[in-house]
């Protein structure tokens, strides 16, 4: 009997243990998933919380209901990872989990109190994330009795989770003081370390301006080294200063701690994978999927979702002792809220930036490619029932794995 051992129950390891219970012959495979946490949570729904869309039974459910049977789902914190003995220590009872084969998708954590300032006086009570349920659900609370201000949304530091989220909560904003009819009274500032809110230059050229039209000031380039919440600013390295009524951060994404207890790891805890296959250069039976790797494309669910179906087929191929193939190329689409009943959709990989066009059919849609349309804003709405339904099962879409061009143009 060969164990395949699935370290982290979240998206990207749920869709592994149901995938591979299917594929695998239960008779010569024992398939085990490790995690901490009860609760699986729909991130992509935290987004909306803050603005009344979704309340919190909306975002969450067991674990256990999207467990396989076949699979053995065993609920601890794990003290260490081994490597170069095949095993795996949990904290509960000091269990050892031997392994043939390693799935690590141990995801990515926000870290708060790694940027000086955040989690003092001022944490969720003027200065808030929503990448936690526990931020969203404060700053729903605080965003029903404001009165306006000046509202600053700063990204930490990248890689980040769903790296189109700060821009959607911006134009969300736009819309929702709008609705509440104070949007005269806000100030909304963007404080981002990039070059800019669009940084590829054909989806700048078409959306470039699109927060400047919602009247969102966008500060490039600004690296934040402290939060000082008695004066109600935050501060770059280069002493520029921002002051804030309202701060809204998106803290320092890392992960997982295991992994630097154990040594496999990069600075930020991301752990260095082939990019085609997911297989560690250091060990030939270990395979990183999800947030927890470090690949140069989107830490979000449809690259999970793109990057299992390319893994399960490849998987079976590597135990059978064939060559695994270079199939994942970076594949990503995410849809984005920007208010007032519209959404847009972007497609990409490793290789191809965001283009316009239609997606999935060519010159039908029904979706658009860097345009706003209502479609797109119901795609965004159907992806969490596809996520509870489909997704998290680890069944397949009518959409391919590896992205394509048809209904794309490059201009």
């Amino acid at each position: 009997m060969k164990n395949l051992l699935i370290l982290g129950a979240g998206t990207a390891g749920t869709m592994v243990a149901n995938r591979m219970c299917r594929l695998l012959d239960c008779d010569e495979w024992r398939v085990t998933i490790v995690d901490q946490h009860e609760t699986h949570y729909y991130q992509p729904g935290f987004l909306f919380i803050p603005f009344g869309m979704y309340s919190k039974n909306d975002v969450i459910k067991p674990k256990r209901d999207f467990i396989p049977a076949s699979a053995e789902l065993i609920m601890s914190p794990i003290e260490i990872i081994e490597p170069e003995h095949n095993r795996v220590k949990l904290v509960k009872d000091g269990r050892i989990l031997n392994y043939d084969f390693l799935v690590i998708a141990t995801g990515a954590q926000t870290h708060p109190e790694e940027t000086p300032g955040i989690i003092e006086n001022g944490w969720h009570k003027d200065v808030f994330d929503f990448y936690t349920i526990e931020g969203a659900m404060a700053l729903a609370k605080y965003l029903r009795t404001w009165q306006g201000g000046r509202m600053v949304l700063n990204v930490v530091e990248n890689p980040i989770k769903c790296p189109v989220a700060p821009l959607e909560f911006l134009m969300l904003a736009d819309w929702f003081f709008h609705e509440h009819g104070i949007r005269d009274r806000v100030d909304i500032t963007y404080a981002t370390p990039l070059p800019g809110a669009f940084t590829k230059p054909i989806a700048s050229k078409h959306l470039g301006d699109i927060l400047e039209q919602k009247g969102v000031k966008v500060v490039p380039e600004f690296y934040i080294e402290r939060v000082d919440p008695d004066a109600k600013k935050i501060v770059s390295y280069d002493e520029q200063e921002l002051e804030y009524d309202l701060l809204v951060t998106v803290p320092l994404n890392m992960g997982s701690d295991v992994i630097e207890r154990s040594g496999m790891g990069d600075d930020l805890n991301f752990i260095p994978v082939d990019q085609h296959t997911f297989i560690s250069p250091k060990y030939d039976n270990v395979f990183v999927l999800g947030d927890a790797a470090n690949l140069p494309t989107s830490k979000a669910g449809s690259v999970a979702h793109f990057a299992v179906d390319c893994f399960s087929e490849n998987f079976l191929r590597y135990i059978d002792g064939l060559e695994m193939l270079p199939t994942f190329d970076g594949h990503a689409n995410c849809f984005i809220e920007s208010g007032f009943g519209k959404g847009l959709l972007i497609d990409f990989n490793y290789d191809v930036e965001p283009l316009p066009g239609k997606y999935p059919l060519p010159g039908i849609g029904p979706f658009s490619l860097l345009q706003e349309s209502e479609m797109n804003h119901w795609g965004k709405m159907l992806f969490r029932w596809l996520y509870w339904n489909t997704l998290l099962k680890g069944e397949e879409l009518p959409l391919p794995a590896k992205m394509t061009m048809a209904g794309k143009w490059d201009s």
